[in-house]
């Protein structure tokens, strides 16, 4: 395949990406608690040649959101398992945190994936940020930022092993011996660190990948570390090309320096888009979303994002200063706590306007032409390998861009015409790991 070749992943999300895109769709409300939502979804992505599908996840949830968001936080495992039933070969990408899931358990359920899909699954990995998951799984205290990713660099080294303990041909099926598998060829982790002690082999043999795709989308210093040291996906990137140029060659040598091959790691930042026939249409569509938006739900969601309960908080008066001085949690943190420095003594809701959207994603409004001169640019300025679409609206966007961009962009000879191989490390041209 051409090293021209874009790749995309599908974020899937209720109705679409923007906060108020259930208030425009057509369909019933309690549609996106059914199975069809997610089907719908996951075939028209594979109708349009993606890479991959992506469900997010969110283990615990502020009140707030039930009044202005659908609330649909399924297991992503569940979810992906039911499409891998209905696709053929999409990639099923989900969420596994770091924080609250053991990895031991964690690597199971998505080598499981990976085999009932024919070796389509993909872990998102992440650290939980939001305190509120503590209480949820029985802990006194929420780890701070340091912890947390120092836990995930042996969560994810604990979990590949675990994946690597079988050998590929452990599996010998001798019915006249009566020998299934050579247990010379199976090595149990025995992993014994400083946050994880594991000892057993994984309860079936190595997956067809090998590992599920590691994904990341980190975006603070020890994000990219993690991202540099293990992802082969990274959602991340800023908004103009010139910095995402500068974060994709930062990230591929810190690759190389932890001793990776740099072009095994695909960046896919996230990019929501408004498509329209006309640049007016686009925008017209793209202005209704907006004149929806809720400022009591964006204060709230500012607080969320960055760790902190908007249950404590009066959107009328500053945000404590105090908050400043303090170890940042998470990139969304940072954001909210330098707009509060550049109006120290604006109130809350006010400062949260200022507060981007989250995966650091840009909003491309326009039509489909103009979007396929969008990502080839970027692609041909060496700032990203392909995109992570986040439809403003879903189904909506996702078809146009699979009905009207991907044609543009095949007859550009810059995306695949058809699916050449049968795995997610087959469509993103990833190595298989060696056992």
């Amino acid at each position: 395949m051409s090293a021209k070749t874009l790749h995309f992943n599908a974020f899937i999300w209720p109705n679409g990406y923007h906060e108020s895109a259930w208030r425009v769709v057509n369909d019933d409300v309690r549609n996106v608690l059914s199975l069809s939502y997610y089907t719908d979804i996951a075939r028209t992505a594979e109708r349009g040649l993606f890479d991959s599908i992506f469900l997010a996840d969110n283990i615990a949830i502020a009140e707030y959101r039930a009044t202005y968001l659908p609330q649909t936080q399924f297991d992503p495992i569940s979810v992906l398992s039911a499409l891998a039933a209905v696709t053929d070969h999409i990639g099923l990408i989900g969420t596994g945190s770091t924080t609250y899931n053991k990895p031991w358990e964690l690597a199971r359920r998505f080598a499981t994936l990976d085999h009932l899909s024919g070796g389509r699954a993909g872990w998102n990995i992440v650290t939980t940020v939001t305190p509120l998951a503590a209480a949820n799984f029985g802990e006194p205290v929420h780890p701070d930022h340091a912890d947390r990713y120092a836990r995930a660099h042996e969560f994810v080294e604990v979990v590949t092993r675990v994946w690597d303990s079988w050998d590929d041909d452990a599996i010998i099926g001798d019915r006249e011996r009566g020998v299934w598998a050579d247990r010379s060829k199976l090595h149990a982790p025995r992993f014994h660190g400083e946050h994880y002690d594991v000892e057993g082999v994984q309860p079936f043999p190595r997956s067809p990948q090998g590992h599920p795709v590691l994904v990341l989308a980190g975006q603070s210093g020890a994000g990219i570390e993690l991202a540099a040291r293990y992802a082969e996906m990274s959602f991340s990137g800023p908004p103009s090309l010139e910095a995402a140029v500068s974060f994709r060659a930062d990230l591929h040598a810190r690759a190389a320096a932890s001793g990776r091959d740099p072009e095994q790691l695909l960046v896919l930042p996230a990019l929501m888009v408004t498509l329209g026939g006309t640049e007016a249409e686009a925008h017209a569509r793209a202005r209704q979303l907006e004149e929806l938006t809720s400022p009591e739900f964006r204060w709230q969601n500012a607080l969320y994002t960055a760790g902190l309960d908007p249950d404590a908080y009066d959107p009328d008066v500053p945000l404590p200063a105090h908050l400043w001085a303090e170890q940042s949690p998470s990139t969304r943190a940072d954001q909210l706590f330098a707009a509060a420095r550049a109006q120290p003594d604006a109130p809350l809701r006010e400062v949260a306007q200022r507060v981007s959207g989250g995966a650091g994603q840009t909003h491309f409004i326009g039509t489909p032409e103009q979007l396929a001169d969008h990502v080839i640019a970027w692609q041909d300025a060496g700032a990203v390998d392909g995109f992570t679409i986040m439809g403003s609206t879903l189904p909506y966007e996702l078809t146009a861009f699979v009905d009207h961009v991907v044609p543009i962009l095949q007859r550009r000879e810059r995306f695949r015409t058809e699916y050449t191989g049968s795995t997610l490390r087959n469509h993103l041209e990833l190595q298989r790991p060696s056992a």
